[in-house]
């Protein structure tokens, strides 16, 4: 298998392509994808993009974002730490009324 397989609907990744970006060790990204605390989205792309697939992990406030040619090349990669958004003070949706 290459780093990146499309192949009969299945998109298989190589964990080692994943995890330092997301801060994990490769043996450990199955068993985050298991218990939820890795999730994965998978796009097909259309029109222009046809022949392409998005394929984005989030895990622990950082995404990975990698669009791939249907060889399984990475064409893009981007990874970020998702920002959280802080609501300034008096806002009503910062604090519950009991």
């Amino acid at each position: 298998m290459s780093d990146i397989d499309l192949a009969e609907g299945a998109v298989n990744v190589n964990a080692a392509i994943i995890a330092a970006d997301l801060g994990l060790r490769p043996d450990g990204v199955l068993g985050a994808l298991r218990d939820g605390r890795l999730t994965a989205v998978c796009e097909k792309g259309v029109d222009q993009h046809s022949g392409q697939w998005r394929l984005t992990f989030y895990h622990e406030g950082r995404r990975l974002q990698l669009i791939v040619d249907q060889s399984g090349r990475v064409l893009e990669r981007s990874a970020a730490r998702r920002r959280l958004r802080r609501r300034p003070s008096g806002d009503p949706r910062q604090t519950r009324s009991s």
